[in-house]
């Protein structure tokens, strides 16, 4: 049965309202622009960069430490810049579409109300995934939720009532300008040629739209004005958007000059709005600006940029901060020749007796005659894995009475975890120092669990992109601030400056073995080779000890950094950039570059060994005669971030995309457990040629059944700092505890090799 004719109207009707047509226009042209909404929605519903934790970002952000009504307020007020960002843009490029609106007053206001649409939609999913994660991730009150949910929309409001302020403001003052051409029939002839061309170019087929008011109204025909006039009302809001964006970006500026203090450390979130709000904008600008001309234009500028670069004029790269980047004549070759230089039989024979030295200066420190030499490995993981190491070795320490960094001699690993390792070791020390220092306080598992990604996000977004130019000074040398500044920087704030020292700082104590030796690797994304730091020389970590009679001889897979910069003062390098080139996850660090020719540069230790297996193996076999004379036996701890296996979590793509995306996604899904199975093999080869006793006990963090687990980023929420703490108590872990414990009572691996 046919519908009434009032039906038919009705649907015509609003299939041809203004806010439809808008709807179905963003569908059909630049829908580049489109883009960002979907990336923001698959992020807060979890699905994009979930494994991240990019849903907790923007569903409980922190702010000064705390998860808070403020931090909503920031992350509610850059929606709303990226809203008006969206709107100015779409409202630059789409504006041939809708000709009549320049006939009426506030054009820009009802543009906005009728294309509300889609921010409309996003809100309100916005809301209801916050609500849901606040309750239960956060474990927060309703009085708690309705607070940040208050603070979020009175941010989205007080960003866009500021915005509609300036528009209202600047249009004052164009009609204002205009009005006397309007009063004047002759003057506004002769301006916007009445007889010249009329506008008559097919826009939108628009019946109705919403005006301030929010009534319905009929666009009125605007066939009898000229081309003059429409284009000349379009292009003064035009320039007025443009210039909104102008003072956007140099208040980013101002943000950026002033973030070294915590007040203006915004969100993630926060960051993240306004890093899509300038790509949005930044591309409604070029097409004021350029019209056609903007892809050739940015072309040029691109290619202008790279030249600037090549010679070194402009150097965006960052640096590891204390050693020398000025004396380019005496930086070192990285060349094969080069290498092997460094480690010939005789240097690594020689560096070999230091580090035997090293040894006996630990062994002195034992109870027994053959101690027990505890080895370990931390994985990495980000702030889950600094988080997790910390509680095991807290743990441990109280389970061995104090005696966990007496009795380990290196602690070796990738990323988070020797973030976590390396925070507890300095507690002990200073504790040694007769410091007042408590390594229990559960104030400090809450210190190295503290969120480190609003530093870095921010910096990005107001540093990276629009003050690059500020300084500091490390040691006697300048570098620029950036993200991998702000990393360091809120990491030392968050673990109360402990670890704002150079390197040579530990040459001593480590060389008397008063706390174990930590190896900081990272990888050379040049070749995958290995860069190891440490304040001892250790050119027998640069591959395997040579027999020529057997035909063994290889190349070197890893560098002794110290050795290879010795003329750029490697010992001055911070200890929090040491830590930093450890943990470079790709992007969201920058990969550090280092002053060799030609010039390399690296980034986190988890490319190479994720686990820190494969050095400390290395470290054995060289050793292994020393330690079988020595030891009763080596207990090989590894703290993992992920259980082993993890049968339940395999790879699955059942979309037909997936047939294209497969082979990539493989190889980076598995990357790690690749790194398992053969760290697997080379731990049982290993363990059949050691002379001496060997155990080796794993702790790994492993969720609740059928629960996500903890993120793998710099940030936290409260359940996962809760739940990381719980796992300490699982079948697996409370079984490697037991073992540890009952090593303590035997004092010995009863003189053979346990299972």
């Amino acid at each position: 049965m046919p519908f009434p004719a009032s039906i038919k109207e009705f649907i015509r009707g609003f299939y041809y309202s203004f806010p439809v047509q808008l709807f179905i226009l963003h569908l059909r042209r630049y829908q580049v622009f489109l883009v960002f909404w979907f990336i923001l929605v698959s992020a807060i519903n979890g699905n994009f960069m979930s494994s991240f934790g990019a849903d907790a970002l923007f569903l409980a952000p922190e702010y000064l430490g705390e998860v808070s009504g403020w931090g909503m307020i920031i992350v509610g007020a850059a929606a709303g810049i990226f809203i008006m960002s969206w709107n100015i843009t779409t409202f630059i490029m789409h504006s041939s579409q809708f000709k009549f609106l320049a006939t009426t007053s506030k054009p820009f206001l009802k543009y906005c109300i009728n294309n509300s649409i889609i921010p409309l939609l996003f809100l309100f999913f916005y809301i209801g995934k916050s609500i849901y994660f606040d309750i239960h991730n956060e474990l927060l009150s309703w009085s708690k939720v309705f607070l940040l949910i208050s603070g979020l929309i009175a941010g989205i409001i007080s960003a866009i009532v500021t915005a509609f302020l300036y528009f209202f403001r600047t249009e004052k003052s164009m009609m204002r300008t205009m009005e006397p051409v309007f009063r004047d029939p002759k003057a506004f002839a002769k301006q916007f040629g009445i007889g010249g061309k009329h506008f008559h170019e097919k826009g939108l087929p628009i019946k109705w739209f919403f005006n301030t008011k929010f009534q319905l109204k009929m666009p009125r025909n605007v066939s009898h004005y000229s081309q003059e006039f429409i284009d000349t009302v379009f292009k003064r809001h035009h320039f007025t958007a443009v210039i909104s964006i102008i003072l956007a970006f140099l208040f980013l500026a101002l943000i950026g000059l002033l973030m070294d203090e915590p007040f203006f450390i915004i969100p993630a979130a926060a960051a993240i709005f306004l890093f899509f709000s300038i790509l949005i904008a930044a591309s409604g600008a070029l097409a004021y600006w350029l019209r056609s001309w903007g892809f050739p234009v940015l072309m040029l500028f691109v290619l202008l940029l790279n030249f600037l670069f090549q010679k070194e004029i402009i150097d965006p790269r960052n640096k590891a901060y204390g050693i020398n980047y000025t004396n380019r004549e005496e930086r070192p070759v990285y060349d094969r020749d080069s290498i092997m230089a460094l480690c010939s039989i005789d240097k690594m024979e020689a560096d070999k007796q230091k580090m035997i030295a090293v040894l006996n200066n630990w062994k002195t420190h034992q109870a027994k005659a053959k101690p027990l030499l505890y080895l370990i490995n931390v994985s990495g993981g980000g702030t889950r894995s600094a988080t997790f190491t910390f509680n095991v070795m807290q743990h441990l320490d109280a389970i061995m009475q104090d005696n966990l960094m007496k009795k380990t001699f290196l602690i070796n690993g990738a990323s988070g975890g020797m973030l976590g390792a390396a925070y507890y070791r300095e507690l002990r020390r200073l504790q040694q120092e007769g410091k007042p220092v408590q390594p229990y306080d559960p104030q400090y598992a809450e210190n190295i669990s503290k969120d480190l990604l609003n530093a870095l996000f921010s910096s990005f977004v107001t540093r990276d992109l629009f003050a690059p130019a500020q300084q500091f000074t490390a040691g006697k040398y300048k570098y620029a601030k950036d993200r991998g500044y702000a990393f360091e920087e809120q990491f030392s704030r968050n673990t109360d400056k402990l670890l704002d020292y150079p390197l040579k700082s530990l040459i001593a104590d480590e060389h008397a073995a008063k706390i174990p030796l930590m190896f900081f690797n990272s990888t050379i994304t040049r070749d995958g080779r290995k860069m190891m730091i440490s304040t001892q020389p250790i050119s027998f970590m640069m591959r395997n000890w040579p027999d020529p009679a057997a035909g063994l001889v290889t190349d070197a897979d890893a560098i002794d950094f110290a050795a290879m910069f010795k003329k750029q003062d490697p010992y001055d390098l911070r200890l929090l950039s040491t830590l930093r080139i450890n943990a470079t996850f790709p992007y969201v660090l920058p990969n550090v570059w280092l002053p060799s020719s030609p010039i390399i540069d690296v980034m986190d230790a988890g490319m190479r060994d994720n686990f820190g297996q494969e050095s400390s193996l290395r470290f054995l076999n060289v050793f292994k005669d020393w330690i079988a004379a020595n030891t009763g036996g080596v207990v090989f701890i590894q703290i993992r971030d992920r259980k082993t296996g993890e049968w339940d979590d395999g790879y699955e793509d059942a979309s037909i995309t997936g047939m294209f995306t497969k082979p990539i996604m493989t190889l980076q899904y598995n990357w790690m457990k690749m790194q398992d199975y053969y760290q697997g093999e080379m731990l049982e080869y290993a363990d059949n040629s050691f002379p001496f006793p060997f155990r080796k006990i794993t702790f790994s963090y492993e969720p609740p059944p059928k629960q996500k687990g903890a993120a793998l980023n710099f940030h936290l929420t409260r359940d996962e700092k809760i739940d990381l703490k719980m796992a300490l108590g699982s079948a697996g872990n409370s079984s490697a505890f037991a073992a540890v414990s009952a090593l303590e009572q035997e004092a010995v691996l009863n003189g053979k090799r346990p299972e």
